[in-house]
């Protein structure tokens, strides 16, 4: 299957995307609908569990394809990738096991999504400071915001790959060049860009992405990224059967940890979940990660122009090609969007309603390679 069969066949795509029988799609920056293939590969793998041991039903060959595929998307080593739950759990995880010191900082932005702000608060108990990041618009981290607001006690960096309300997507290359030369280390919230836009990964440090957004896979099943040269600087702070060595399952008199991306992968895997992040990582793949992120931009860039025809002030909407995203978030003074938000939904028209720091309401809209620009339309008729 390819992106230009799947949106000129409606009988396939409503096959492989159930969610189009019954309506319009555009929230995928929220928590997506599973596609048919991931959605059978989860129920086949529940069935075979039923009948025996339920790791041995895919384990451990499923690690080995996991890691690969998601080397993949991520551009790094197969041992560089690793499971690890929710993106908020595997945040957390990078700033607990990291060692900082009294006068350290870590600068943040405090306005992106909470996962990757409130772990960074928490190192406060230590004394550490996190920084708070001013930026010019909503989500509209530059790099030289960045190189204007570190110093020499800036130990790390912690942002968003991409801006959760005005789908602002940052230079992971810039800042992560900057930041490299400097000895700072760049953590990545991808969440928003893994499985929609290719990822300049040799210039992170630590990603964390769950699956259930551009993925298209199960809730809690998330992928992690850890530069092998970090590894001996981040260590978990929690431990388990798997990540510390124990051969017979029995414990040892010291702790030793594995010296893999296994390291932080603490206890039995997630299988339901591993299993639809895998199929899902599949289709993205069938699908072709650039040729995704092409079609993403194309439904922005006409999508833009006729919001703004409409009256509506889009998030961003002259940011640079290199700044876009899949994520087009637009208001008007005025408005009332929320019940303009429960207009679209009783028209089947899915969208998210989201609120900034002020109390300004945005109508979110984030479609994914699957719509149709018919689908956008019938969106945009009711605007």
């Amino acid at each position: 299957m390819n992106l230009d069969e799947l949106l000129i066949n409606e009988t396939l795509r409503q096959r492989e995307f159930p969610v189009t029988r019954q309506c319009v799609f555009l929230a995928h920056a929220g928590d997506c609908p599973l596609p048919r293939r991931v959605a059978e590969a989860v129920a086949a793998y529940a069935g075979g569990a039923t009948m025996a041991d339920q790791e041995r039903v895919v384990y451990p060959a499923i690690l080995d394809e996991g890691r690969k595929l998601a080397a993949g998307l991520l551009g790094c080593h197969p041992d560089e990738a690793g499971f690890v739950g929710p993106t908020s759990l595997a945040l957390s995880f990078f700033a607990s096991g990291l060692k900082f010191r009294k006068s350290d900082n870590v600068l943040i932005y405090l306005d992106d999504y909470p996962s990757n702000v409130y772990p960074w608060m928490a190192l406060a108990e230590q004394g550490v400071q996190a920084r708070l990041m001013n930026t010019r618009g909503l989500g509209q981290i530059r790099p030289q915001d960045v190189m204007g607001q570190v110093d020499e006690n800036t130990r790390l960096v912690a942002l968003a790959s991409c801006h959760f309300i005005s789908g602002y997507r940052i230079d992971i290359q810039a800042i992560g060049q900057f930041l490299r030369e400097r000895n700072i280390l760049f953590c990545l919230d991808a969440i928003q860009t893994v499985g929609a836009f290719p990822l300049p990964t040799e210039w992170v440090d630590m990603l964390a992405a769950d699956a259930h957004k551009w993925l298209l896979g199960p809730c809690g099943a998330g992928l992690i990224y850890v530069r092998r040269s970090v590894r001996e600087r981040l260590n978990p702070p929690i431990y388990g059967w798997h990540n510390i060595e124990c051969p017979d399952f029995v414990a040892q008199e010291r702790i030793v940890l594995r010296k893999g991306i296994e390291k932080y992968e603490a206890g039995t895997y997630n299988l339901l979940g591993l299993v639809g992040l895998i199929e899902a990582m599949r289709l993205i793949q069938e699908i072709g990660i650039e040729n995704i992120a092409r079609e993403l931009l194309r439904k922005r860039d006409w999508l833009v122009p006729a919001l703004q025809a409409k009256g509506y002030t889009v998030l961003h909407a002259n940011s640079p090609e290199p700044n876009r995203s899949g994520i087009v978030s637009f208001h008007r003074p005025g408005a009332e969007l929320g019940a303009l938000h429960a207009k679209l939904a009783e028209a089947k028209i899915v969208t998210s309603l989201r609120t900034d720091r002020h109390g300004r309401q945005y109508i979110r809209l984030s479609p994914h390679f699957y719509n149709t620009d018919e689908e956008l339309h019938r969106a945009l008729a009711l605007l």
